[in-house]
């Protein structure tokens, strides 16, 4: 049988609710439910009762504590400025593409936001799910998506097959993103995405890396360029000294979205 045969005072239910808040941050109805072997319905009492006198915040499917808001929006605010910067860096880049163009286009973030920068009249190939989603509704762009096997994770199409239509194009120009820029080269955290970022760099007339600052300072396990095939890095940051020397010494032109150019 419920306890509420034999009630608990809601004073005390409260400060039950709210010990438990303190160790777990959020609750869900259920979660309350379950705790004090309540009601659905005397649950929503206990919580509009601490949301009026403001002891917590009200959630979908339950409450938190008033610093867990915070943390949400504070997550928000830096989720923004991180998209802010990748707009930046995909607006840059869309200044280097030309009618008539044919592109690729690979799997990234900043890259996305690139396709969704461009004009009509280009022929873009990539193996993003996003990309296409992207570019799908640009009529005057001839998409072409490369086939495989579909990771979920990364949203990318890749089997054999696929990667060796890559050999059949040649690219004006290949838009590609970075995992981790680290002393040797830009790495990926998919051997088979970078796999496909070694073909086409092979295959394209001028190749631009995409990449925030944030990359400089992260390490991740499979290398799909080198330096000595990158011509143009576009990043919101200067790079760290040691990368920028190496850069240098591969003629890597750096282009920063605030207008500066080494």
């Amino acid at each position: 049988m419920r306890r509420e045969e034999f009630p608990i005072y809601q004073e005390e239910r409260l400060l039950k609710i709210l010990d438990q808040l303190k160790t777990h941050a959020q609750l869900s109805n259920a979660d309350i439910c379950e705790l004090l072997d309540i009601s659905r319905d005397t649950a929503r009492r206990d919580i509009i009762k601490l949301v009026e006198e403001g002891a917590a915040i009200r959630t979908h499917g339950g409450i938190a504590l008033p610093f867990f808001k915070e943390e949400i929006k504070a997550y928000k605010d830096r989720a923004t400025a991180a998209s802010a910067q990748k707009l930046h860096i995909a607006r840059a880049a869309s200044a280097y593409i030309a009618n008539g163009d044919v592109c690729f286009m690979d799997v990234s973030t900043t890259v996305r936001e690139l396709c969704g920068q461009v004009g009509d009249h280009l022929t873009v190939y990539t193996h993003s799910l996003d990309n296409v989603e992207v570019l799908a509704g640009k009529t005057g762009i001839d998409v072409h998506l490369l086939g495989g096997k579909f990771h979920h994770d990364n949203r990318f199409f890749y089997d054999q097959a696929g990667a060796l239509q890559l050999n059949e194009v040649y690219f004006d120009k290949a838009f590609l993103g970075a995992a981790a820029i680290m002393e040797d080269g830009v790495y990926f955290a998919n051997r088979e995405d970078a796999l496909i970022k070694k073909l086409v760099t092979g295959r394209a007339g001028k190749v631009y890396v995409l990449a925030d600052t944030k990359k400089f300072s992260l390490t991740a396990s499979f290398k799909g360029i080198e330096f000595s095939g990158i011509d143009v890095l576009i990043t919101d940051g200067d790079p760290p000294e040691h990368l920028q020397s190496v850069m240098r010494e591969s003629g890597i032109e750096i282009i920063l979205t605030a207008g500066e150019e080494q």
